[in-house]
């Protein structure tokens, strides 16, 4: 029967439809590499290399801004900085060919920051790309790193507790005269300096280093007013008078001082600066590693080592190798269980491969002799020896890792207001307090008067609020978030959750399941025939449920099904037995049991023949399919694998599997099209499945047949047309996409390149949370405005205050740490969202 070779066992290669049967993808088999070469290779241009470096140090966009401008500075260079992932991407022209890691070393160097080159490639005139060796193991240089942002994570949050514990008492006794008991200057003189210099060393360090090159970053206002405060408040302790046993201080305003016998103090000041801008850098430290989690967990989906058994000049050998060692044209064996080295061709042996951690498909492909298969697919039974096509960086795993790689790149993150404006902010600030300070003495004001004035100005302006407007509203936003079963990875997100308006979603694992079942069973043969034996078959414990004839039926045939499908370990099988338990179906005996690779099975039951496999096989068996045609193309047009049962020499039924739609995706659709988004339907499975889940989704748009850059390149499409695009997904083969898309979320059920790759990961794996995130991530979104209006409102109004003498050092610490508190006050009403 040649018109039901599209459900055919062995003639079909990986639509969603299953490997026994459904529509033939035009692209080659799910999990091989058919069509890789063209679609995942980069484009030959005047790019003949590109450099990866760690980059060291960097603490906000003008650290990035100043490693990007000397880079771009060397002659054909393209060089984009990532802060997230503290990574610098290079292209490299023509011009740029010879330059050595050193000099890129040094260049960065040179910026005031430190750099270790973690890869080197080169691009060949056809496209192929050679790793070049750098002597330096980037495993070894991504640890390290990894290591150090732990490190500093501890150490900012050790200095935070005591800098906490040091300045209750400073602050407390500085600001109530009540508590100053006799000596108290020194005693809060001690502890300011630890909390000063020991506690506040991070500021002074990258203060001190962006002076050096010429620069200035919020850490500079904070490093001045720090010192300052100290400075100024060490010398009137020393030798100022306020040393003295029996001295006392009330905040009053400056103009009080020139009237005052005494300097006034100002360590409680240095301590509120450091101590509220500690927990804010803390927050923002804590996470800022996470970006980079996507590529490091693509990159460890592949095999560590390969079983050779031949060598490319046709050596036999018997060796377990790295997989890195292999060369194109070497023969290697994959036992059941095991990864697949690299992309190859089988060319002995018969199995099942299951692409999912690749695809995100949840069916496994059958493979024999001939097929192409992918390195980091999962060989589920039989053994196979395949030749080696493309190994290292030529391989689809290593293709996807530079996609997704430009994509996290390219894909510009919201950077902190305060970041974006230092570069003006910051010298304005100091050229104001420096203005203060020399307009005072010009009209006689005494020195410490003018001082505490241009002192005032610094600690007032100090962004404490500005520092814990993105973090605290983050970090309350995405515990309410969590709760509802989603996680929110970070603030770059928010910018564009509430401006999206289309969003794609995958299908295997996001709209649907993942997991296969027997959607439909239906009895082609003379349905009293099979009721005759209903009493052998309740005597062998099957029983179907109450309802009419037909159904009774479809029991008695899935039953028989799976009785014999439950001796395979095909995963098509696997899904008619876990159909038949959950009916509650006992199972009959079964002998003389045969596998038909890529067919069937059979096997004697009740003392007669069974067969369950494809069409065209039966048909090859001398069996009479043709009461089964009609049902079979109909089923395998709608996107299912037909399994074909037949008894003897006739059919008696088809089983439909496929894989099944979540019973809440259609509520999910229908709120995302409240919140007037338009969702679309990005699949890799063939048209008829994805149009039939997509409409008894409620989704109108589809494009299927995609492969993993194909998703991405929807992404591109539709953001070149202005639409802002989420996309939800669940396997690696969507983390490209993910990643470049404006908002990601993926499905807690996914791979955990698909997870790290999102912007937002839905952990209970219910796509109802899709939308409940998606608000949650508008309110926060909205809470941090407001905190970064307050923060600058707040400077906008208190530098004036501070310049005018209203307000002294004292005052504009406790106003500072108000500030601090309406922002995480503000930040708290996302608890409600």
């Amino acid at each position: 029967m040649a018109q039901t070779s599209d459900i055919e066992r062995a003639d079909t290669h990986g639509s969603a439809g299953g490997p026994r049967g459904s529509v033939e993808r035009p692209h080659g088999p799910a999990g091989s590499t058919a069509g890789a070469d063209t679609a995942l290779a980069p484009a030959i241009n005047t790019i003949v290399g590109e450099v990866d470096l760690a980059v060291t140090g960097m603490t906000c966009a003008s650290c990035v801004a100043r490693v990007e401008k000397k880079l771009n500075k060397l002659p054909g260079v393209d060089a984009v900085v990532n802060l997230a992932t503290e990574q610098a991407h290079l292209e490299l022209g023509p011009q740029a060919a010879e330059l050595s890691d050193a000099e890129l070393v040094t260049t960065v160097e040179n910026a005031g920051y430190g750099a270790s080159v973690l890869r080197r490639t080169m691009l060949q005139d056809d496209g192929s790309r050679i790793a070049v060796s750098t002597g330096i193991d980037p495993e070894e240089v991504e640890a390290a790193a990894q290591r150090a942002a732990n490190a500093r994570v501890a150490d900012l949050w050790r200095r935070f507790v005591v800098a906490l514990i040091l300045s209750i008492p400073i602050v407390a006794v500085s600001m109530v005269p009540a508590l100053q008991f006799r000596g108290w200057q020194w005693a809060t003189g001690a502890l300011s300096l630890i909390v000063a210099f020991w506690c506040g060393w991070p500021f002074h360090r990258a203060a001190f280093r962006a002076a050096r090159h010429g620069s200035t970053t919020m850490d500079t206002l904070v490093s001045l007013g720090v010192l300052a405060s100290m400075g100024w408040s060490l010398w009137a302790l020393l030798w100022g008078g306020a040393g003295a046993l029996g001295y006392t201080m009330r905040m009053t305003g400056i103009h009080g001082l020139a009237h005052s016998a005494m300097p006034h103090l100002y360590f409680e000041s240095a301590a509120m600066i450091v101590t509220f801008l500690l927990i804010g850098r803390w927050l923002e430290a804590r996470s800022r590693r996470s970006a980079g989690d996507a590529l490091r967990s693509l990159l460890s989906l592949g095999a560590d080592e390969a079983t050779r058994v031949r060598r490319a000049d046709g050596t036999a050998v018997n060796e377990v190798i790295p997989a890195s060692e292999l060369q194109p044209g070497d023969e290697f064996l994959v036992r059941p269980g095991e990864k697949i080295a690299t992309d190859g061709v089988v060319i002995d042996g018969t199995s099942a491969v299951d692409a999912s951690l690749l695809t995100g498909e949840s069916v496994p492909v059958d493979v024999t002799s001939g097929n192409e298969v992918t390195g980091a697919t999962m060989n589920t039974f039989g053994s196979l020896t395949v030749r080696a096509s493309r190994v290292g960086e030529n391989t689809t795993l290593a293709q996807m890792g530079r996609l997704l790689t430009e994509a996290q790149i390219g894909k510009a993150p919201v950077q902190r207001l305060a970041d974006r404006i230092s570069a003006v902010f910051v010298p304005a600030v100091i050229g104001i307090a420096f203005a203060d300070l020399t307009v005072r003495l010009l009209f006689g004001n005494t020195f410490e008067m003018a001082l505490t004035s241009a002192i005032t100005v610094l600690v007032v302006a100090c962004p404490c609020a500005l520092g814990l407007a993105t973090p605290t509203a983050l970090l309350v936003g995405s515990g309410r978030a969590s709760r509802l079963g989603a996680l929110i990875k970070g603030p770059e997100i928010l910018e564009t959750a509430h401006s999206v308006d289309t969003i794609l979603l995958d299908k295997t694992g996001t709209l649907t399941t993942g997991v296969m079942r027997v959607d439909d069973v239906v009895a082609v043969g003379e349905v009293a025939d099979i009721h005759e034996e209903a009493s052998i078959h309740e005597e062998a414990g099957v029983s179907a449920p109450e309802g009419s004839a037909p159904q009774d039926a479809q029991s008695i045939i899935l039953a028989l099904a799976a009785s014999l499908e439950s001796k395979s370990e095909h995963p098509i099988a696997a899904a008619i037995t876990r159909s038949a338990s959950e009916k509650k179906l006992e199972l009959l005996p079964v002998h003389d049991f045969h596998a038909h690779a890529g067919h069937g099975v059979s096997g004697i039951v009740n003392g007669e023949l069974l067969r369950v496999g494809t069409a065209r096989w039966l048909a090859e068996q001398g069996v009479d399919t043709a009461a089964a045609a009609t049902a079979a193309q109909r089923l395998a047009a709608s996107g299912a694998t037909a399994v074909v049962v037949a008894r003897d020499q006739r059919v008696i039924g088809v089983l439909a599997v496929r894989d099944t739609l979540r019973p809440e995706a259609p509520e999910t659709i229908a709120r995302l099209k409240e919140q007037h988004l338009q969702p679309m339907l990005v699949t890799g499975d063939n048209e008829a499945t994805a149009q039939t889940i997509a409409a008894r989704a409620g989704i109108q748009q589809v494009q299927a047949g995609v492969l993993p850059n194909g998703k991405l390149t929807v992404v591109s499409a539709l953001q070149a047309q202005g639409h802002r695009v989420a996309m939800v997904g669940d396997g690696v083969n969507d983390a490209a996409a993910l990643a470049g898309a404006d908002l990601s979320i993926a499905m807690g059920s996914g791979t955990d390149v698909a997870k790290a790759a999102s912007d937002i990961t839905i952990v209970n794996s219910d796509i109802r949370t899709i939308p409940a995130a998606l608000r949650v991530s508008s309110r926060t979104l909205r809470i941090i405005k407001e905190n970064l209006c307050w923060a600058f409102g707040y400077n906008v109004i208190a530098i004036p205050l501070a310049v005018l003498g209203i307000i002294v050092p004292g005052i504009a610490a406790a106003a500072m740490a108000s500030s601090s508190v309406i922002v995480v006050l503000n930040s708290l009403r996302l608890r409600r969202a």
